[in-house]
This record gives structure tokens, sequence and C-alpha cells, in this order.
């Protein structure tokens, strides 16, 4: 059973947290949901506590269902494709969808298994240098220019182990991901799907996303952000989770 923590009493949200991460880094959001929501945040495969349990994302997926039940599921990038799959394999246990900074797969054949080597590649480095200068190096991409000192958590992110990122590249890594643009039609819940405006990549797949769901999806482009504007703007990203969950 994958690790997770409660807070608060309501209607049921579940938080899944992405690479390199663990439920810590969703402080701020259970503070400002747990007064209206019964909040579970869960340390995703090989990630915090759960970081020698090894899955896959369809394993993973179900292992996260197993622990949130009947809910609201709030997934960030690595989170959020977790989130997504378990949408789509047991949507009678995904009440409302929130996607952050996600992805419905990569389509092109090549540019999966490109993507599969050189997550290898990360996976190896981390073996080789150990999960603090991994995350200093992860922390230093283009991506997460956003971020600051405060703001990066990276003495959440160094609590994970090499064997548990590594494992989850290449178990859960984008490369592996089957992609599932063709079947978003499928979700019939309410879908929020949240990206940061100066996150170009991941703010295209956002509007994809939205375009592909069709009528039951919102979407929220958060100004002044990258690819975390749930810790880049934890103010406007948490009006936007308050608004659409109490609708």
């Amino acid at each position: 059973m994958l690790s997770s923590k409660q807070f608060g009493n309501g209607p049921r949200a579940v938080l899944v947290h992405g690479f390199t991460q663990t439920q810590e880094t969703w402080v701020d959001a259970i503070d400002s949901l747990k007064e209206k929501f019964e909040v579970i945040a869960i340390d995703a495969p090989n990630h915090g506590d759960s970081c020698d349990i090894s899955l896959n994302l369809e394993s993973g997926a179900r292992a996260i269902g197993e622990v949130g039940g009947n809910a609201t599921y709030i997934g960030y990038s690595l989170g959020g494709r977790l989130c997504l799959t378990l949408a789509l394999s047991e949507p009678q246990k995904v009440s409302r969808l929130v996607l952050i900074s996600t992805t419905a797969g990569i389509e092109d054949k090549e540019l999966r298994l490109e993507r599969i080597k050189s997550d290898e590649e990360l996976a190896r480095r981390i073996e080789q240098i150990g999960v603090s200068q991994f995350v200093d190096e992860w922390l230093s991409q283009p991506l997460f220019a956003g971020l600051t000192a405060e703001t990066n958590q990276r003495a959440v992110r160094i609590k994970n182990t090499a064997i548990g990122l590594s494992s989850s590249l290449r178990l859960c890594g984008a490369g592996r991901q089957q992609p599932t643009w063709s079947r978003l039609k499928e979700l019939t819940m309410p879908v929020l799907v949240i990206a940061g405006a100066k996150d170009e990549k991941y703010r295209g797949l956002a509007e994809r996303l939205v375009s592909e769901i069709g009528s039951n999806a919102t979407l929220e482009i958060i100004e002044n952000s990258g690819h975390t504007p749930h810790l880049e703007q934890p103010k406007i990203f948490q009006e936007s989770l308050s608004n659409f969950l109490s609708k």
C-alpha cells in the first residue's frame, strides 16, 4: 500500500506529486483545502515513504486508486499522468480530475524511444552522483527557472532515494507512457487542466488536453508561472482549485 497522509473532513480530494517530490510538496494546498475537504496526500511509487514500491504508470494508478477511493484526483506532472491513467482505467473512482503541467503521452514512436533512452541515462546519473547532486542538476533546468531557493522544495526532494528515483524514471518516465490522446473523450467527469503561461510546451499540451476532452474540461493558464504553478503562484493556484472544487 502506498504511503499517504490524511487531513480535514468533507468530500475527498487526493493529491499526487511530481517526479523528485513527495506528499510534503502539497503543504500550502493542504492548508487551503482541509477546511472544506478530506485531503489525502499520497507518496507516489518510488517516492517518499513509498520509495521501495516500484510500479509502472498502470499499476501505480491502480495503487493510487486503492488508497484514494472515490474522490477528486489532483495530479502534477508525473502525478497528473498517474491520475489521468486512473481516470481512464477506473473512471467510477474519479468524481473530478485536475491535471497540472501534464500530458497524455508522446505519440511518435521514435520520440518515445528517444525519451526512454534519455530517461535511462538520467537514471544512471542519479545512481552515480546521488540524490542531492542530482536534485541540484534537475532544478537547474530551464523548466524550473521560476522557482527560487525558497520555493523549490529542495529539502523535500532530497529525502528521496537514488534507487527510488532511478526506478521511477525507468518505469514511469514519459517514454513508457502509452499515449491516450485518442481516449480523452471517454472522460465524462469535470476536468480542470492547469499550466503556467511561461511553460510553452505544457501550455500547448494543456490546450490540446482541453480540446480533446471536450466541453467538460476547463483550461486555467496561470500568469507569471512556469512548470510548477502550485509552487510559483500558490495563491492563484489555490484560488483556481477552490473555484473548481466548489462548483
